[in-house]
């Protein structure tokens, strides 16, 4: 996807590098406009490194003319655009169409079919000032959609509604205004090798004590959910085998909740000849051998009670047992030491073609985080780890590994 970024002078200016990363991390062509106030607040080198494009400022710049018209043929190369952080007086702009900076003559040049977003980023009296929300007012019904901002510590010491969101959710709502992609649905598979029908696991399961009670784990489901858009993004056929999570099922994919171990087991195994399957859920290793019927009465126990617990079913091996030669089998690992060592470890063992492996108890990994730091570990290749990157831009690193080891089967 071709994304051209707006960047307008808000103090959160300063995260927009790491924004630009993610989304390229993401396989997205991302290039930089930036009204001259947002320069006091990150760097045009910055963006232009992270970015690999110029970054423009002033629209008569000498090196950024191009037939008199750089503007209109840049309006018209962006799939989206996406203003964040998005000012008050750029929000002004928006609303009049007032065209005295680069940003603004871009903008106003994008076809109509172009999707415009906008991230406003401001102290909380500023965002509720009636002038701006009348400009919100206008700027939504025009069309322009509007990401309302975060509330939480603001930049003057003030807590409240105006920050700008995380970097992971603005990666996710600019997914969500893609182009639909041109890639013919063609169940089993693709003449490139590149996989058409996948399965992807996601979540926790839940093991019962009693009729109330569970054995769980923390996970979110959020990394496999991730995948299961950024799969369907690339035009394959998304089945989303899923524990119990909060998170909504995700559009154009069919998505089937299960509770348990075995649940998950059957789930999976009625769908194991799939081209493609990836073991993301954190399903239980052990479940209780006796599961009480109604309700265990604490004033009807001793003080101290035990309980029996017995193995689930190991999916990924079962699947690895099973495996086709023209099948990718993917697994997760998550440890707290010796994570790649582990992590090849099960990849031989379980006979799977690629283990995700990510560390637990550190920053920016694992359960419960908007981000991830991942390492894929496959046969006869290096280990190679990743620096901390959004879920999703963490899924699109995993489908081009899964393309490139279904390339190299279809080769051999």
């Amino acid at each position: 996807m071709k994304i051209l970024l707006g960047i307008t002078g808000s103090v959160s200016a300063y995260k927009t590098p790491w924004l630009v990363r993610d989304l390229r991390r993401a396989g997205h062509d991302v290039r930089v406009v930036m009204t001259p106030s947002a320069a006091q607040f990150v760097t045009p080198l910055a963006l232009e490194a992270t970015s690999t494009h110029p970054v423009i400022i002033d629209p008569y710049a000498p090196e950024i003319q191009e037939g008199g018209s750089w503007h209109v043929h840049l309006g018209h190369w962006a799939d989206v655009m996406m203003i964040a952080p998005c000012s008050a007086t750029t929000l002004a702009r928006l609303a009049t169409g007032l065209c005295d900076t680069a940003l603004m003559t871009v903008v106003c040049s994008r076809p109509e079919s172009t999707p415009l977003l906008v991230a406003p980023a401001m102290d909380t009296d500023m965002w509720k000032q009636p002038a701006v929300q009348r400009n919100i007012e206008q700027l939504v019904a025009d069309g322009t959609h509007v990401v309302p901002p975060d509330e939480g510590p603001l930049a003057s010491g003030l807590v409240g509604a105006g920050r700008l969101p995380e970097i992971a959710a603005l990666v996710e709502i600019l997914h969500r205004h893609a182009p639909a992609p041109d890639v013919p649905r063609l169940i089993g598979g693709r003449p490139d090798g590149i996989p058409q029908e996948i399965v992807i696991t996601a979540g926790p399961t839940h093991e019962p004590i009693d009729a109330v009670r569970s054995i769980v784990n923390h996970s979110t489901g959020t990394m496999g959910y991730a995948l299961a858009e950024a799969a369907r993004d690339r035009g394959m056929v998304v089945t989303l085998i899923s524990g119990p999570v909060s998170l909504p099922a995700p559009r154009g994919v069919h998505r089937i909740m299960v509770t348990t171990a075995e649940d998950m087991h059957a789930a999976v195994m009625k769908h194991a000849t799939a081209s493609t399957v990836v073991m993301a859920a954190a399903v239980a290793d052990y479940t209780p051998a006796e599961p009480v019927q109604g309700k265990i009465k604490k004033d009807q126990q001793p003080e101290h009670v035990s309980i029996r617990l017995q193995r689930t079913s190991d999916i990924l091996a079962a699947l690895g047992a099973q495996k086709s030669p023209n099948q990718v089998i993917v697994g997760f690992a998550l440890e707290y030491t010796n994570v790649v060592d582990y992590a090849t470890e099960k990849l031989h063992r379980k006979h799977a073609d690629m283990i995700v492996a990510n560390q637990a108890g550190v920053p920016n990994s694992g359960f419960g985080e908007q981000m991830n730091t991942i390492t894929l570990v496959r046969s006869n290749v290096p280990p190679a780890p990743y620096p901390p990157m959004s879920k999703r831009a963490c899924a699109e690193v995993v489908l081009d590994a899964i393309i490139e080891l279904h390339q190299q089967k279809a080769a051999h």
